[in-house]
C-alpha cells in the first residue's frame, strides 16, 4: 500500500467556492484514479498547512502513474484556483496520521 499526502491552505474569501469544488470534482476524481481517501484534517492552531489529505491505494506503479499524467496535473491546476502552498508526495502506508 501507498499513501498519497496532500497539503494546502485555503485561499481567504474562496471558502464556498473551494468546498464545491473539493467535494463535487477533487475527491471524486482521486477516487476514480483509483486513490481510497480516508482522511482529512483541518489545522486550527499553529503553523502548518491548513488542510492535509490522505489517500491510499494498493500500486505503488499506478500511484507513481497517476502523478506524472496530464490528468493529475489538469485536476491540480484547478485546485491552485482556490488554494495556496499545494505540495503532495507518496509515503508507504503506515496507518493513522502521517505528515
Amino acid at each position: 500500500m501507498i499513501k498519497l499526502i496532500l497539503t494546502w491552505d485555503i485561499k481567504p474569501g474562496n471558502e464556498k467556492d473551494y468546498f464545491a469544488y473539493v467535494l463535487q470534482e477533487y475527491l471524486p476524481q482521486l477516487n476514480k484514479f483509483g486513490f481510497e481517501v480516508n482522511e482529512a484534517w483541518v489545522t486550527v492552531y499553529g503553523n502548518r498547512p491548513q488542510v492535509l489529505i490522505g489517500a491510499v491505494m494498493d500500486s505503488n506503479l499506478k500511484a507513481r502513474t497517476v502523478l506524472v499524467s496530464d490528468k493529475w496535473k489538469d485536476l491540480n491546476e484547478q485546485l491552485m484556483d482556490f488554494v495556496d502552498n499545494l505540495e503532495y508526495k507518496l509515503a508507504p502506508h503506515k496507518g493513522g496520521f502521517q505528515f
